[in-house]
């Protein structure tokens, strides 16, 4: 039975949700999702890790914000997930230029590398549609045994190794969204 890791590049994951399912909300349940693309495989296979990367507002400066990722990390690693998190980055423009994540994509890609080489998992599920997650997709495919696969929306942008069909990638349709939405209004909590 292979052992499976999912890694969620978050907000590519909710980002192409909304404009593929033109939904205001893209969030969704990470476990749920990890759980739908494992059982979709034709292999036998068993979730071991549900790896979510993403960022986290400043709370002096976005308090409401921050309180509503903690309280939705805290949510999803109820569940399982483990989430890791980095700190928003705010330029000197901020508000009028939005805050940014910076090393979501190498935390990612570490982990994926670092999971595949210490052969943790047979094999890796990576969600997203970010090119810059391609080297390490493309070094645990060319240099371990780790079976690497993908998972993107139907109507999203399918990574590819150069012109070919690798990896193997899952699509996602609407119905799939609709069955793993994370509709929990988390800022509104008290």
């Amino acid at each position: 039975m292979d052992r499976v890791a999912v890694f969620f590049d978050y907000q590519n994951v909710s980002g192409w949700a909304r404009r593929c399912f033109a939904t205001s909300d893209g969030h969704i349940w990470p476990k749920a999702t990890a759980d739908l693309l494992v059982n979709r495989r034709l292999r036998p296979s068993m979730l071991v890790e549900t790896l979510v990367y993403r960022g986290r507002p400043n709370p002096t400066r976005q308090s409401v914000s921050a309180r509503a990722n903690d309280r939705q990390t805290a949510e999803w690693e109820a569940t399982g997930a483990t989430v890791v998190r980095r700190n928003l980055q705010y330029p000197p423009q901020w508000p009028s230029v939005p805050a940014s994540e910076k090393g979501i994509d190498v935390a990612l890609a570490v982990d994926l590398v670092k999971y595949a080489i210490r052969g943790d998992i047979d094999a890796a599920i990576v969600f997203t549609s970010d090119k810059d997650i391609l080297p390490a997709i493309e070094f645990v495919y060319q240099k371990t045994s780790c079976h690497i696969e993908l998972a993107c929306w139907s109507g999203g942008r399918r990574l590819r190794v150069g012109n070919t069909q690798i990896p193997w990638c899952q699509f996602l349709n609407e119905g799939d969204f609709l069955s793993v939405q994370d509709l929990t209004d988390y800022a509104g909590l008290n």
